[in-house]
């Protein structure tokens, strides 16, 4: 929250908003904010009423796809959490093609969840490394410098739409068939008394060299496939 309330400072007429999950919790937020900023060297009480109108407390959705679009519609970068990144709620707004600046210092798997994302979506300038001042930074000089925040969104939402093949990020299929292929070494190497060590996984080659990927006509298949499925699924249950 300190990190939080000095890039507000930082950015100019910019606005915080949090999800309010649980509501009661928000009095007490508000309440640090105020203190927080009232024992700042500097800082008058108008300033913290200031600063608080401009942090904002967004319902809870239960439907994804509805929080997803309010991430598009209001929200032009999300502010990581640390140590515990943002997993299901990152994704949701990397894909409605807002950025992420999160830290890079942890040493723990849910400390780096939006590193990896951002080193594969090739937005590596958004990580952290230093840890919390470099936070900061980033954060503020993307509220600052405007040409530098479309060129990084405009990045970001170009691995959305990338097809044939799609990127490697959002393509599902192909995570999960090199995942698969991942626990087949784990398990292979447990059947034969090997030690536990890394797994590297080595996708197939398709052409003169080039890695594939999924195509779209391959997900139009896959899909007419699942709804051919539960439609014969469904009508062996009515015949039932």
């Amino acid at each position: 929250m300190w990190n939080w309330i000095r890039i507000l400072r930082g950015v100019p007429d910019s606005i915080l908003c949090m999800v309010e999950n649980p509501s009661e919790g928000v009095p007490n937020l508000r309440k640090f904010v105020t203190e927080v900023t009232a024992a700042d060297d500097g800082e008058s009480e108008d300033d913290d009423e200031d600063l608080n109108d401009r942090i904002h407390f967004l319902p809870w959705e239960q439907n994804p796809f509805d929080h997803q679009q309010r991430s598009h519609s209001l929200c032009n970068v999300m502010l990581d959490s640390h140590p515990y990144n943002g997993h299901t709620t990152a994704q949701d707004a990397l894909y409605a093609g807002v950025p992420i600046v999160t830290r890079s210092d942890g040493n723990d798997m849910s400390s780096r969840v939006s590193t990896s994302a951002n080193i594969v979506l090739g937005l590596e300038e958004l990580n952290a490394v230093g840890g919390s001042v470099e936070y900061e930074n980033i954060a503020i000089r993307l509220g600052a410098d405007e040409t530098w925040f479309r060129s990084v969104r405009e990045r970001l939402v170009e691995t959305c739409l990338r097809k044939d093949p799609m990127h490697p990020y959002w393509d599902v299929p192909r995570y999960v068939e090199n995942f698969q292929k991942g626990i087949k070494i784990v398990w292979d190497r447990f059947l034969e008394g090997k030690e536990a060590d890394h797994v590297e996984v080595e996708e197939d080659v398709h052409g003169e060299g080039k890695l594939g990927g999924t195509m779209e006509a391959e997900l139009v298949a896959r899909e007419e496939k699942r709804r051919r499925m539960k439609a014969e699924h469904e009508q062996m249950n009515d015949e039932l």
